[in-house]
């Protein structure tokens, strides 16, 4: 009784996480896509990381716009939430190259289970950032 209280009482959180793990899916898919195509149609063993850049941008910025419209639903501010959903990337970034370093040289660990790991930690704060940071409605927190 008291868990159906529970999902009840949180049920537009229920649904905004599952949106954001779809979208998350989804920016998956797009930026392995995008990347592959275009690597394919004119990248060269000399400018693949030029393209992982390019690539990486629009990939972000695909993620924004489905953040803001379909997950968070936010009005307004586009440069701000932007910029603010660039930090939460680079950010989650920063994260996944610390820690694979430290799993993986200073702990011994798999590499390949260590990027598990870390993409799941990933995962769960960078929700925690773009809900409570980039697409952050000022009547919820004031």
């Amino acid at each position: 009784m008291k868990l159906l209280e529970l999902y009840r009482r949180n049920r537009p959180e229920f649904f905004r996480i599952v949106r954001y793990l779809i979208v998350g899916g989804w920016n998956t898919l797009f930026g392995v896509g995008l990347y592959t195509l275009v690597y394919e149609l004119w990248g060269t063993r000399a400018n693949y990381l030029g393209w992982a850049v390019v690539v990486n941008i629009l990939a972000i910025t695909n993620a924004y716009l489905c953040y803001k419209f379909f997950v968070f639903r936010t009005k307004g501010n586009y440069l701000r939430e932007y910029l603010k959903c660039c930090t939460v990337y680079g950010a989650g970034v920063l994260l996944g190259m610390g820690g694979l370093f430290l799993l993986v040289s200073g702990g011994g660990m798999n590499p390949v289970w260590a990027n598990f790991l870390l993409t799941g930690v990933t995962v769960v704060l960078s929700y925690f950032g773009h809900r409570y940071f980039s697409f952050r409605r000022r009547r919820e927190h004031e």
